[in-house]
């Protein structure tokens, strides 16, 4: 299979306050399965992996249902409160449903950096770790020491970064950012989706991209590079098929079926639901 292992879908009444503003034009609407789905089948993408992007259980509750009317949501990624005292049951009540597949706490949003290396953290990641649940890291450069001590605490635990880490591609930031990146791929538990370059943190144009890409693959290999759209955000840099077709030019042709499927149907456990 295919697979598109990270987009979005969103209702703008249940995101009051909430981003995207009405400033981000090509992706200030609701954004729907219909509206993926044409874009999918030109491609020849077969399943998705839906991703949260609101700290809210009415959030992930929306696409576990979306999920449960729509085959080609393969797996979903909610959000949990890890903090909470009642994590461990929220997790374990999200995993009785087979389309739950990860848990992504919005890392990128908290004031503290050191927010994930906290040993309060342990019963919920006992919990992600005992129901199968990976973890999906949305974090920025400043994070990754932290992340770093969080994976070592629990190699158990399947980590994927999300988004390359959010690298200053507009500023030409890279040598920290490859140091901290090598430092979480020598880990066996830690991989990195190619998704959302183009758009993360800056108007980047694909040329300024790809060293960026080909590090992600050069770092973590072929078994731990895992492709995504972040659709619809890409809308607001560029389009779905194009993004596919850039990213299938920088990873060599022997390893297509594992970045751009394979990986993602062992590291979430999908199937054909």
């Amino acid at each position: 299979m295919l697979i598109d292992a990270h987009q979005h879908f969103w209702l703008l009444k249940d995101r009051v306050g909430q981003w995207p503003p009405p400033s981000l034009e090509a992706i200030y609407r609701d954004f729907l399965p219909g509206d993926l789905l044409p874009l999918m089948q030109a491609a020849g993408v077969s399943g998705t992996v839906l991703v949260q992007t609101m700290e809210s259980a009415a959030d992930t509750d929306f696409m576990l249902t979306l999920a449960g009317t729509n085959a080609f949501i393969k797996g979903v990624v909610g959000w949990v409160d890890m903090k909470a005292a009642h994590a461990s049951v929220q997790i374990a009540r999200l995993a009785a449903d087979p389309a739950f597949k990860g848990v992504r706490p919005m890392l990128q949003d908290i004031a503290d950096d050191s927010w994930i290396d906290d040993p309060a953290l342990e019963p919920a990641v006992e919990a992600l770790i005992d129901n199968g649940v990976v973890f999906d890291a949305l974090v920025l450069p400043p994070h990754l020491p932290h992340l770093l001590a969080f994976a070592k605490r629990y190699p158990a635990l399947p980590i994927v970064i999300d988004h390359g880490a959010k690298p200053l591609i507009a500023t030409g930031h890279y040598s920290g950012w490859r140091k901290d990146m090598a430092a979480l791929a020598a880990l066996a538990n830690v991989h990195c989706k190619l998704s959302g370059l183009l758009t993360e943190r800056g108007d980047q144009k694909p040329g300024s991209v790809r060293p960026y890409a080909e590090t992600i693959l050069e770092l973590f290999g072929s078994a731990r590079v895992i492709f995504g759209s972040d659709w619809p955000v890409l809308r607001l840099a560029g389009d779905y098929q194009g993004w596919l077709d850039f990213c299938r030019d920088i990873v060599p042709a022997a390893d297509h079926a594992a970045v751009f499927g394979g990986n993602a149907v062992r590291f979430y456990c999908l199937s054909d639901r």
